[in-house]
């Protein structure tokens, strides 16, 4: 019998700060969080907080949730990591109506076991426009 080797401790930090902010355990994420971080959305949007976040994604949705489908991890000359996380986005758009099949990639910078810097790319917004399309 074969078992699936335990994931990189990066990657294991990464799902772990993801799920707590699916669940907006925002004193549980911060305690994953380097001095400094933070994070680049699509348009190049720069959050200097997890909370500057999550107050201008409520505009757009109630909830965003990840399908994980894939982790890259690349060890750094530097001793940080870098991780990259591929998927899907599911969860509400502000009015209730769900949504689903939305790619992300997401890329993180791990260095002494935390979280550094989070670059996300995904195709929200041009679902977005899709859906408000008549």
């Amino acid at each position: 019998m074969t078992s699936t080797p335990p994931p990189h401790p990066a990657v294991a930090l990464v799902t772990d700060y993801l799920r707590t902010m699916e669940r907006r355990d925002l004193a549980a994420a911060h305690a994953l969080l380097a001095p400094g971080f933070h994070l680049v959305f699509p348009g190049g949007r720069r959050f200097d907080s997890i909370e500057a976040l999550v107050a201008s994604a409520g505009g757009r949705y109630r909830r965003a949730l990840k399908n994980f489908e894939r982790f890259d991890v690349a060890p750094q000359a530097d001793g940080t990591v870098v991780v990259y996380c591929f998927g899907t986005l599911y969860g509400e758009w502000a009015d209730g109506a769900p949504f689903s099949g939305i790619r992300y990639i997401d890329r993180f910078t791990v260095r002494d076991g935390k979280l550094v810097d989070t670059y996300v790319w995904n195709d929200l917004a041009e679902a977005m426009i899709a859906r408000d399309r008549p």
